[in-house]
């Protein structure tokens, strides 16, 4: 017998694999999951370079982007095949990614005509501004019974929009029809479909509700909003499901097949997390920090200052300010001991409102503070109002969302890099006053968009039928503090907040480029919270089983 005989004789059979494609903000992760039993094999993770020309400014290389993706399912598949596993049992592959990031390419050359926006980028603040003039009332409100969402920095058409006001390679390729737009999540399946040999041009609805073009009633592009903003319709990706089957691996280990799930990240973390009931809620602790909430069917217009399609907040991101602006910790495991060296932050406040503050405050006038101090103070002090921080503001959202639907919430199920860090799961516990659900299996998001994937119709390996679902091992964080100390702490840091509030003038500093400098700090994250309309769920996934 010779040695590939022998080799592929002792391969595990494993039944069929999904693979997820999971392209975040900070790194771009290639996974590799059991269909029947939802257990990761094997992945494969690359950190992905952010670069900041300019104060307010947050870019990355779309061409770096897709690099990553080659590289960690190349990884990944080696990794599978050293422990014996057959990469062509691999029958599915899914998409998600970092929302509202925005990308234009040339559909002729396949080139990037300028690198990719992140979402937490502050450069569009005049072009918002100039939006808002212009509405009635000057309501940044506006576009909200059509969106969910307020005019703002954040979401991917102002982003577009100042890409073809300012960037005359962007521009140029709009008017001769050679531009395509789309988030990263488009650029990826465009690329490994064939790119500029019949690469697919699509979206899905959950990545589509986060551009401000998309009607959230109709689930189709709006002509009215594109008018809005004055972008034509036909440099839009298609939207599809977030479960069929748009096309095929064109090249490498992977070719052949079929790419057929697609989700922006927050809404695959609440499919991978099994939030398939209305009520059901899940917080996701990454760069940002993300609530989402199935709402049913129908979309629900908050009267609080949250969006109907998701939510940020600042979590990741204030560990990475302590680790690389101030340098008291050279490690986000260090952030846990030394906040869990005195446990308590003695009465000091941190509010990251590096970027203003959203919702439920839209306050673009707040800088962020530490308020509380005394001779007493020192950094491991600071470091647990840091982690204190990250849970206020899932509080005051979660507080919002339960007075937007009437129902409270009984327990919070939670995911991402930083649930590792166990004193900020136990200090979430207590700052709720409600249990706090953390999935043994971290990788929640890829997992979504895995399930996704292996259960497309012509795939349909993953069934997502309740009684089919695994049952996922977790552990519970039960709050440990009585709800009167709870409620205290929660009251000092919302006078913390009030004091954050008009600190920055809105007078426009001229930088040279047309645009108004009236932030004042590189921002870290992005203070926006909302509830979900989970425009997936029973819709596009369960009826394919």
């Amino acid at each position: 017998m010779n040695d590939t005989m022998a080799a592929s004789s002792h391969r595990i059979m494993l039944g069929p694999l999904v693979a997820a494609i999971d392209q975040g903000t900070s790194s771009t992760r290639f996974l590799v999951f059991n269909a029947k039993t939802a257990e990761l094999l094997s992945h494969h993770q690359v950190e992905i370079k952010q670069s900041f020309p300019k104060e307010g400014w947050v870019e990355e290389d779309p061409k770096e982007i897709l690099q990553s993706v080659f590289e960690c399912m190349e990884r990944t598949c080696e990794k599978l095949t050293q422990l014996n596993i057959d990469i062509s049992n691999i029958k599915a592959i899914g998409v998600t990614n970092q929302r509202e990031t925005t990308l234009v390419w040339d559909k002729e050359t396949g080139e990037p005509l300028y690198n990719a926006i992140v979402w937490l980028d502050l450069r569009t603040q005049s072009t918002v501004e100039r939006l808002i003039n212009k509405t009635p009332g000057r309501n940044k409100n506006h576009l909200k019974h059509k969106t969910g969402l307020p005019i703002s920095t954040y979401f991917s058409a102002v982003k577009l929009r100042w890409l073809m006001d300012n960037v005359d390679e962007v521009h140029e390729a709009v008017v001769s029809h050679r531009a395509m737009f789309g988030t990263v999540d488009s650029w990826l399946i465009w690329c490994l479909t064939g790119g500029k040999s019949g690469g697919v041009h699509c979206t899905d609805v959950t990545n589509a509700s986060r551009t401000m073009l998309f009607n959230i009633h109709t689930l189709e592009w709006d002509p009215e909003l594109c008018k809005y903003f004055g972008i034509p319709m036909e440099i839009l990706p298609r939207v599809r499901s977030s479960s069929e089957i748009y096309g095929l691996m064109k090249s490498g280990a992977l070719s052949g097949i079929p790419i057929s799930g697609c989700l922006g990240d927050q809404s695959a973390a609440l499919v991978g997390q099994m939030c398939f009931q209305d009520g059901q809620a899940k917080n996701t602790y990454g760069t940002g920090c993300f609530l989402l909430r199935n709402t049913g069917a129908k979309p629900v217009m908050s009267d609080h200052g949250l969006l109907t399609t998701g939510s940020v907040a600042i979590a990741g991101a204030v560990v990475r300010w302590l680790q690389d602006n101030l340098g008291i910790i050279g490690s986000s495991e260090e952030l846990e001991k030394l906040a869990a060296s005195v446990g308590t932050s003695y009465g000091c406040y941190f509010v990251p409102a590096f970027s203003g503050l959203y919702a439920p405050y839209w306050e673009p006038s707040a800088r962020g503070i530490i308020c509380g101090l005394t001779q007493f103070t020192n950094k491991s002090h600071v470091a647990f109002a840091a982690l204190e921080a990250v849970c206020f503001q899932t509080r005051e959202i979660l507080d919002a969302m339960n007075q937007d639907s009437g129902i409270p919430l009984t327990q919070l199920q939670v995911d991402g890099g930083m649930t590792s860090n166990r004193l900020l799961m136990q200090l979430q516990a207590d700052i709720l006053c409600i249990p706090v659900v953390k999935p043994s299996m971290p990788e929640t998001t890829a997992l979504g968009a895995a399930m996704a994937a292996g259960a497309a119709e012509g795939v349909s390996v993953w069934s997502l039928s309740p009684e089919d679902l695994s049952e996922v091992t977790s552990e519970k964080f039960e709050p440990q503090i009585n709800p009167e100390e709870s409620e205290f702490r929660y009251a000092r840091w919302k006078k913390a907040v009030q004091k954050s509030m008009n600190w920055e003038t809105t007078e426009p500093v001229g930088n040279g480029n047309g645009e108004s400098s009236i932030f004042s700090s590189v921002p870290l994250g992005f203070y926006i919270m909302g509830s979900m309309l989970m425009l997936i769920g029973a819709n596009y996934l369960a009826g394919h089983d």
